[in-house]
């Protein structure tokens, strides 16, 4: 099988890749970077997962471009859904390159993240290989969180804190002062 995976960043895409190729799937990786702010961690996520790639032998597909306005225009005013279609950008271009590529099917590491809406994204990536033909390839990559963050700690990864969005850096980082009388 010759699949595209959607790698969100280096260490959510070691196990994932593991277990893929476990499995003797072919595995190409496509980077999306719409969605990740500010542009200088979309730098660091894409450089670390660019040296994972290479270690691995991971040959990848990097989006170009930086078309955060259309992300923001996009969730602006439905931020508490902005995971919806976050999820089904990244799935979707994953899912057209997949289907010019002639790649039998597409998967995502999202699915590796304890973090994100699993059952959304396989809701979504299931729409999505509806609508473009494409198989998508589940795998519950979870059980293996543990794992991939000892190894990613063990390579002195860059490891993220936060998902990739402006909402989700506030969410990570903004504390409302406590009003004291």
């Amino acid at each position: 099988m010759k699949l595209l995976l959607h790698a969100c960043c280096g260490p959510c895409t070691i196990y994932p890749l593991q277990v893929l190729r476990s499995k003797d799937i072919q595995v190409m990786g496509f980077f999306f970077r719409h969605n990740i702010h500010p542009f200088t961690e979309c730098l660091k996520r894409e450089e670390t997962l660019q040296k994972y790639a290479d270690d691995q032998n991971l040959k990848m597909i990097w989006q170009q471009d930086y078309d955060l306005e259309t992300f923001l225009r996009s969730v602006a005013f439905r931020e508490k859904d902005r995971c919806r279609y976050c999820y089904h950008a990244r799935l979707t271009a994953t899912a057209k390159i997949a289907k010019k590529g002639k790649f039998d099917g597409f998967s995502s590491t999202l699915l590796y993240s304890r973090f994100q809406n699993h059952a959304l994204i396989r809701e979504t990536a299931e729409t999505v290989a509806k609508e473009t033909g494409v198989d998508f390839f589940y795998h519950d990559f979870r059980e293996g969180w543990k794992q991939g963050i000892a190894e990613s700690k063990a390579m002195g990864m860059y490891r993220q804190s936060y998902c990739g969005c402006i909402y989700s850096e506030k969410d990570r980082y903004y504390r409302p002062a406590k009003n004291t009388p």
